[in-house]
């Protein structure tokens, strides 16, 4: 079995947990946790880092951390993970959504500015699959608006836009460690923000809003959405790594486009913009009209090989759950449609080995073919 995603644990892991395990801390009141804040904010350049639970959490906490509230309305992708919009949609927020660049698939942002009332209180980024959204003209309307801007970096560890990193960018900013992607925890998340007043109120909220003066009372509703000290244990040894990790998703990304090159009915992960190098946390196909076998047929067939694969994000507009609530009716994305429905990644984690990706290439190229 080829699996979608094999997370690559040989560096510091075990002896950092090893420690945790021998002083007993293993709880969030652990040394790493703070420690883990302080490198990763360091690294992407911001002054601030609350670790979470989850990258899940981190948006829950960033939408009510900047006073979204009933009524309020986020403009966002609709192609992109669930999460961002349901957390907008849990504080009474109305998500507003655009299309997708079709060569990016990132969120169009000459749409944005069209989708501006006077209830938009921020813009929300999502770096979808391995290249950054254009952020310039995201920072410029939301200035000229003032607008706040949740980035969501979840998946960009390590990518640069114009030189900066992605997750520096925002008012406030959020990473997911699942362990599919370049820095994992197992489960976990962080904001990062460069807003003191911003960081406290963050702190608070992942910690049930405990007061200082008197712990059991409260003054807000948070989350109980604190790290532990194991989980960052293992993100320091992963983020020692973290140079290491970028170069060898790249490295992945070029061998498949190798190894698909002139592969007709099929749209391949872009390589680079003006912008950034593709950074290829999955490794992406989209069918054409002119495919010879669908996106969907792809997957059944790899699957027979065990080779797995993963459709890539529905869009929010054609969410059953969000349609139920009256939201997104009769709306239309053509782009992220045809992405939603035809596109889906290949096996790209950071275990797969260099045999496995010309495996999974003939395999595919065979099912194409025939």
């Amino acid at each position: 079995m080829i699996p979608v995603n094999t997370p690559k644990l040989d560096g510091n892991e075990e002896k950092y947990l090893l420690e945790c395990i021998r002083t007993g801390w293993i709880s969030s009141e652990g040394p790493f946790v703070s420690r883990f804040e302080k490198e990763f904010s360091a690294y992407i350049g911001k002054k601030y880092g609350i670790a979470v639970a989850n990258g899940s959490g981190a948006l829950d906490i960033a939408v009510k951390s900047i006073g979204i509230t009933s009524g309020d309305e986020v403009i966002m992708p609709t192609f992109t993970i669930i999460s961002p919009a349901q957390s907008v949609v849990r504080q009474g927020g109305i998500p507003v959504l655009v299309d997708s660049d079709p060569d990016t698939w990132n969120m169009d942002v000459s749409q944005i500015e069209q989708k501006i009332t006077v209830k938009t209180k921020a813009i929300l980024v999502v770096h979808i699959y391995g290249l950054p959204v254009d952020m310039r003209p995201v920072i410029d309307i939301a200035l000229r608006y003032n607008l706040k801007i949740i980035e969501d970096a979840a998946e960009m560890h390590g990518q640069t836009y114009n030189g900066e990193k992605c997750g520096s960018f925002g008012d406030i900013s959020i990473f997911s460690f699942y362990p599919n992607k370049h820095v994992t925890t197992g489960e976990g998340g962080m904001l990062l923000t460069d807003d003191h007043f911003l960081a406290e109120r963050c702190r608070e909220y992942r910690n049930l809003c405990f007061q200082p003066k008197r712990r059991f009372m409260h003054e807000d509703l948070g989350w109980n959405y604190r790290m532990t000290n194991l989980q960052a244990a293992l993100g320091i040894a992963q983020l020692e790594r973290i140079d290491w990790a970028v170069k060898r998703k790249r490295e992945i990304g070029s061998l498949y486009n190798k190894y698909l090159s002139g592969i007709r009915g099929y749209q391949l992960s872009l390589q680079t913009t003006d912008y950034a190098e593709n950074i290829y946390w999955v490794y992406g196909v989209i069918s054409e009209e002119d495919a010879p076998i669908s996106a969907q047929e792809i997957q059944k067939k790899l699957a027979e090989k065990k080779i797995g694969t993963r459709p890539f994000f529905w869009c929010m507009h054609e969410q059953p759950v969000f349609n139920k609530m009256g939201l997104f009716l009769n709306e239309h994305y053509p782009v992220a449609e045809h992405m939603a429905r035809n596109g889906f990644y290949l096996p790209s984690g950071l275990g797969i080995t260099d045999d496995e990706i010309k495996l999974v290439s003939e395999e595919l190229r065979k099912t194409v073919n025939h």
